[in-house]
């Protein structure tokens, strides 16, 4: 029975030193850290390697959830493979998650919802503060990044849509999109 430990920031500025020091103080015999966007699971290398890594009985330890996953679904399918393998699972920061423990699974099962529920709220307030700045005219968007005049004129010239993508060095579809 293994104590293992994840470590992960989302940039390479950040620093992964503080989580490796929480991890260890805490027992982690081993640890997988990470520099790594925690938007979707599936992209994290070192995640799925310590998933891989781990046997019955083993505890898997992060800092906090978030250094997990980023959303409620992401959590809960992380969570159902730590349990598969009979892994349990600890975070020290929200020190009631522990899924050895019912008491802990239930913890874990709000925390994940309200998580999810925060990165809701949050999405729609950027939506409402998108839609009053284009209102006002302030927000336009992101600039184009194709010039739209040079895709109209190859085409009057009679280039198809993969010649002219080819020409410019951008995808099809960024060319049928604009002509259509």
């Amino acid at each position: 029975m293994s104590i293992v430990g994840y470590a992960r920031v989302s940039s390479i500025s950040q620093n992964l030193d503080l989580q490796q020091e929480q991890l260890t103080t805490a027992g982690c015999e081993k640890i997988f850290a990470e520099k790594q966007s925690g938007t979707n699971a599936s992209d994290r290398v070192q995640l799925q390697e310590c998933i891989s890594w781990l046997r019955e009985g083993d505890t898997l330890i992060v800092t906090r959830l978030d250094r997990l996953a980023r959303s409620g679904k992401d959590l809960h399918n992380i969570i159902d493979q730590l349990s598969a393998k009979k892994v349990g699972f600890q975070c020290l920061q929200q020190g009631a998650v522990d899924t050895t423990t019912s008491m802990g699974k239930l913890v874990l099962g709000i925390l994940g919802a309200v998580a999810e529920f925060e990165t809701d709220i949050r999405k729609e307030r950027q939506r409402e503060g998108i839609e009053k700045a284009k209102k006002r005219g302030v927000y336009k968007g992101r600039p184009a990044s194709i010039d739209a005049d040079r895709v109209r004129e190859l085409k009057a010239a009679g280039m198809g849509g993969a010649a002219i993508a080819k020409e410019m060095g951008i995808g099809r579809a960024s060319v049928y999109r604009l002509l259509a």
